[in-house]
């Protein structure tokens, strides 16, 4: 989509100049300022929501009014109770319960996510009505669509509170979404730019056995440094020893192993898996039973891969020189250049948990510590990097100003879907494991897995009668066997949700971060890789899907557990 010349493209242009006319910073704003002029307009103009009854809200808890009124006036007297022993000190640590009465969050539709819609089909469409047109002024359209939906919220939902009894509904959520999008980032960029100065330099040329054996390695080690982590530190040596005979089937598979599905036995290799971690699953609760899962699909790609490559490796020779076929290539061999990055890649790691350390050590103040530790650890790593390790990775800001500049948009926009799920998700008749991952898997292929996951984490605490932060490591969760009789234990459900989140983020670009990030990388070095619709039928559906199945039916099904 956007090529190594985009570092002087409008990405760049600090002007707005170039061959599509007025683009740049000065076209970003303006098209920004529009979409909220625009979104401003319909707040005022589009009928408000109705606010949820409560008598649904309860339902959606999985409790009656009764038992939600009881437990806030348990609450309360708790709360009262601490007041008078510790005084002040207790109103300082301790927040007031919320009463339900006065909980009133806005009834989300699915038309206030058409801006949503109609941004991701502009990513997969734009490109083949326009490419000169989409690679220059991409940006314009996350701003134009994200600043409608930020205006709407803001003006439109704000006199609503959330379903935890936040005032200010839409500025609220904004304010939260500015919040994710601003950690995401960091996160992301701080990745790519501090493995951007670390060189993994493989000699020889890659071999099936060889890219084989890559991948497996980063599906190992995306339980250690995350997904994203993996997909950084390995897709540029990656590239460059296939560099000869590359194919997007390479990359597509890089996909699939490394940046989504390797990550799935420890919280660290996943944003949805922490999210449950936070939420009360044992560290070691993915390890021990995601593993059959992991194990089964990751072979069964490196399987599939290694049949791929192994025909892609006979019809390039084929193409050659009959005195160059067959031509022993020297033999393999790593070194590894930029050492003091890897120290900078582990405070990057550190900042992912800092925020949750400093919580549990009693600093409660709301502020990214993480975020900003990684930020100022991926400055310091792009200055000391050598020049020749950021030369040899062929390193520019192009690949991650695209994420960057897209998931703005795609971040404001999918807020309403997120709502409307989080609204619906424990009223649409979701019972049985095969349905949790069904549904869990279908959303995280569009919407960000880390709060689909959580969404459905919910909707299943719903089903077993719990609270959501409750240990799940307790008898009245992982014992639970029959979840109002449907027969199903709470462990199918929570492995239905973890496998599905962290699986079916492959099947898009969107799906999970790291994917657009390797795809923008991979062009960046001339990889050409498919369009959107082209990724999910090409190579998501005949390759993916079929294993997708498989472990839908042997893992979620209670015949491995």
């Amino acid at each position: 989509m956007v090529r190594r010349e985009m570092e002087g493209s409008s990405v760049s242009d600090e002007h707005g100049h170039g061959p599509s006319g007025f683009q740049g910073p000065k076209c970003w704003v303006a098209t920004a300022l529009v979409g909220f002029v625009l979104g401003t307009i319909l707040a005022f103009v589009l009928p408000k929501p109705a606010a949820i009854p409560l008598a649904t809200l309860a339902g959606m808890k999985g409790k009656t009014v009764e038992e939600m009124q009881a437990d806030y006036e348990k609450k309360l007297e708790a709360y009262e109770k601490a007041l008078k022993e510790h005084g002040r000190e207790a109103g300082q640590h301790v927040a007031p319960p919320v009463n339900p009465n006065l909980i009133s969050p806005p009834d989300i539709r699915p038309w206030h996510a058409i801006p949503f819609a109609l941004l991701l089909l502009s990513i997969a469409l734009m490109p083949f009505i326009n490419l000169h047109f989409w690679e220059h002024h991409f940006p314009d359209f996350a701003f134009f669509l994200g600043g409608i939906m930020v205006a709407y919220y803001i003006f439109a939902l704000s006199g609503y509170t959330t379903s935890q009894g936040q005032p200010e509904y839409g500025i609220h959520k904004m304010v939260h979404v500015g919040l994710e999008y601003f950690q995401f980032i960091a996160l992301v960029g701080s990745l790519y730019v501090v493995t951007g100065g670390i060189l993994i330099d493989i000699k020889g040329h890659g071999k099936p056995a060889l890219n084989t054996l890559i991948l497996a390695i980063g599906a190992a080690i995306a339980n250690v440094i995350g997904t994203t982590g993996a997909a950084a530190l390995l897709i540029r040596a990656y590239i460059r020893i296939n560099k000869h005979r590359i194919q997007a089937f390479h990359v597509v598979i890089f996909i699939f192993i490394v940046a989504n599905c390797g990550g799935c036995l420890t919280p660290i290799g996943d944003p949805p898996l922490f999210l449950g971690y936070l939420q009360g699953v044992p560290f070691s609760w993915t390890l021990i039973h995601c593993l059959p899962a992991w194990a089964f699909a990751v072979t069964l790609l490196l399987a599939v891969f290694y049949v791929m490559d192994v025909k892609s490796l006979k019809a390039y020779e084929q193409g050659l020189p009959e005195e160059e076929r067959g031509a022993e290539a020297a033999k393999n061999a790593v070194s590894v250049s930029g050492y003091l990055n890897l120290v900078f890649l582990a405070l990057v790691l550190l900042g992912v948990f800092l925020d949750g350390i400093l919580h549990h050590l009693g600093v409660h103040i709301h502020f990214p510590f993480g975020a900003i530790l990684q930020i100022v650890s991926a400055t310091l790593a792009y200055k000391l990097s050598k020049p020749e390790n950021l030369k040899a990775n062929e390193f520019t800001f192009g690949p991650i100003k695209e994420v960057g500049f897209l998931f703005i948009g795609l971040f404001a926009t999918m807020v309403p879907a997120l709502d409307y799920l989080g609204n619906n998700a424990a009223s649409l008749g979701i019972e049985t494991p095969g349905a949790f991952y069904w549904a869990a898997g279908a959303l995280s292929s569009f919407l960000d897995n880390a709060p689909t996951y959580l969404n459905f984490l919910s909707a299943g605490h719903g089903l077993a009668g719990m609270e959501m932060g409750k240990a799940l490591d307790t008898p009245a969760w992982i014992q639970l066997t029959n979840v109002h009789t449907t027969g199903y234990s709470a462990q199918q459900i929570l492995l239905a949700i973890s496998l599905a989140s962290v699986f079916f983020g492959a099947n898009t670009y969107i799906g999970n971060a790291p994917n657009f990030m390797v795809k923008a990388i991979s062009e960046s070095s001339g990889v050409p890789m498919p369009s959107f619709f082209g990724y999910i039928l090409r190579f998501a559906v005949p390759i993916l899907m079929p294993i997708l199945i498989i472990v839908w039916i042997v893992f979620t099904s209670g015949w491995v557990l």
